[in-house]
């Protein structure tokens, strides 16, 4: 799917939101290039190459560069990920469906507990594009879902489609460069004692983020499908918000131990991220 060239319009529902965008993306000498435009609310402009990110917002006149590494809009997901995710899931095949007027496999994840959300993914039958995702919550309603509407595959593009509707560097406009955040790998001597079944360590070292004075201890936990990360900071004088959170399918819970503020944040329900938050310790 990361060699084709299309375009299409795609909707995000969210927290009773919906956010209707158009996507072009270029495939092109081994690089891939995608240029998103929303179409409602407030005007946006992202253009995603290898190396950079780039938002416009034209009405504030702000430009936000991100060194961010490339990601598509929706996820892969190989044969063998699928086979390792059945431990922790009823993987079913559910009966084809039309999505953008192409014909879709249609695949659903059941989680065998109650710490995880559920996902269906419909894919384009003939090439594996990723057409729709669907999360669901553990009474299964739809927590967010994402989905062309409209798709035209291998359609003609070139440069020039994928490039920014304004100069790199308007001249009367705010330009924020996002400092990256590359993560130090190295023992931190945090741990969380209460995972979900599957859910294993796959990065631990220190971050630095914006507004932090000292690097922040980082954790992330996958169970192969959806990951869970763990910050845990020195308390500052400034006062800071705790308990849950929610934006879409992502849920954050913040608390107090000792000197620490731990904040957990994932595509989990808020149960999940709230026990992994009260297990975390000193190793």
């Amino acid at each position: 799917a990361r060699t084709l060239n299309y375009t299409g319009t795609m909707v995000y529902h969210h927290g009773g939101n919906v956010e209707t965008s158009r996507l072009v993306h270029l495939a092109e000498g081994g690089q891939e290039y995608e240029k998103l435009t929303s179409l409602d609310g407030p005007a946006r402009e992202v253009i995603r190459s290898k190396e950079e990110v780039r938002c416009y917002f034209p009405d504030a006149k702000i430009v936000r560069i991100d060194p961010r590494t490339f990601r598509n809009a929706f996820p892969a997901l190989t044969l063998e990920q699928q086979q390792t995710l059945s431990r922790y899931y009823e993987f079913k095949r559910v009966k084809g469906e039309r999505v953008a007027g192409l014909a879709a496999e249609v695949v659903r994840f059941e989680p065998k507990d109650g710490m995880r959300y559920g996902h269906m993914f419909w894919s384009d039958a003939a090439t594996g594009l990723m057409l729709k995702a669907r999360l669901l919550s553990e009474k299964g309603d739809v927590v967010e879902q994402i989905a062309f509407t409209d798709l035209n595959l291998n359609a003609k593009i070139d440069r020039e489609m994928v490039k920014p509707s304004w100069t790199a560097a308007p001249p009367d406009w705010q330009i924020k460069h996002v400092a990256a955040t590359e993560v130090v790998r190295h023992e931190t001597g945090w741990s969380a004692s209460k995972l979900p079944p599957g859910f294993t360590k796959i990065m631990e070292g220190y971050r630095t983020l914006r507004d932090k004075r000292y690097p922040v201890a980082h954790l992330v936990f996958s169970d192969g499908l959806v990951a869970v990360s763990v910050f845990i900071e020195p308390l500052s004088a400034t006062p800071v918000e705790t308990g849950s959170s929610q934006q879409g399918g992502l849920n954050v819970y913040s608390m107090k131990t000792d000197e620490f503020l731990v904040t957990v944040l994932g595509e989990a329900p808020p149960a999940t991220v709230r026990q992994i938050a009260q297990s975390v310790g000193k190793r």
